[in-house]
C-alpha cells in the first residue's frame, strides 16, 4: 500500500515538473512577418506582406519544439503590397474585409518533426471568421542562438498554399479567355524570430 502511495507521489511530481519545464517564446515583431504571393492575369506574381504579426510558442523545453503550442495573430490592416490602391482593394469586402475582420488567427493543432530536419505544423487558420485546418512545412533556421545582448533566439519559416475562396473571399474577375485576374491559390510564408521569455 505504501509503495503504491509513493508511486502516485512520484508520478504527480513528474507531471508537475513537466508542466514547469514548459518554456514560452515570443515573436519579435521587428523580425516577424507573413508574406503572400498570388498569380496575376496568369502571367506574373504579385507579392505582399502583413507587417504586424504577434505570437507565442509554448515548447516542452528550451531545446525542443516537438509538440509546441503555437498561437499567432496577424493584423489585416498592416497589409503592404507597395501600392496604396491595391492595399485598399485587398482590405475591402472583395478580399479580407478588414473593417469587419481586422485580424487573422493561426493556432496549432499539432507540431511534429517531418522529413529532412523540418517540422510539420497542422493549424487552424482563421480568415474572415472562417476557420480551416491548414498544413505548413516549417524550417528551423540556424538552430538556437544567444544574441549580442544576451537574449536567446530561434528562427522559423513556415510555408503553405491556401485557396482564398475557402475563406470567403469574393473577388472572381476573369479575362475573356477565362483566366482568373487573381488566382484562387495563394502561397503563404510566415517568417518569425522568437525570443525566449
Amino acid at each position: 500500500m505504501m509503495n503504491n502511495f509513493f508511486k502516485i507521489v512520484v508520478a504527480a511530481a513528474l507531471m508537475i515538473n513537466g508542466a514547469v519545464a514548459q518554456v514560452k517564446w515570443t515573436a519579435d515583431p521587428a523580425h516577424t512577418n507573413a508574406r503572400f504571393d498570388v498569380n496575376h492575369l496568369g502571367i506574373s506574381f504579385v507579392d505582399g506582406e502583413f507587417t504586424k504579426v504577434s505570437g507565442t510558442i509554448d515548447a516542452p523545453n528550451k531545446e525542443n519544439f516537438n509538440n509546441a503550442k503555437i498561437d499567432f495573430t496577424i493584423d489585416v490592416n498592416s497589409i503592404d503590397t507597395r501600392v496604396d490602391a491595391r492595399d485598399g482593394h485587398l482590405k475591402s469586402d472583395d478580399f479580407f474585409s478588414a473593417e469587419k475582420y481586422p485580424t487573422m488567427k493561426l493556432k496549432s493543432v499539432s507540431f511534429k518533426p517531418g522529413k529532412k530536419g523540418k517540422y510539420v505544423l497542422v493549424a487552424d487558420l482563421t480568415i474572415r471568421d472562417v476557420t480551416k485546418q491548414v498544413t505548413f512545412e516549417v524550417t528551423q533556421n540556424g538552430g538556437i542562438i544567444t544574441d549580442p545582448w544576451g537574449k536567446t533566439r530561434a528562427g522559423f519559416t513556415a510555408k503553405t498554399t491556401i485557396n482564398r475562396f475557402d475563406f470567403g473571399m469574393k473577388y472572381n474577375d476573369k479575362l475573356p479567355s477565362g483566366v482568373e485576374a487573381v488566382s484562387a491559390n495563394v502561397a503563404i510564408t510566415v517568417n518569425t524570430e522568437l525570443v525566449l521569455n
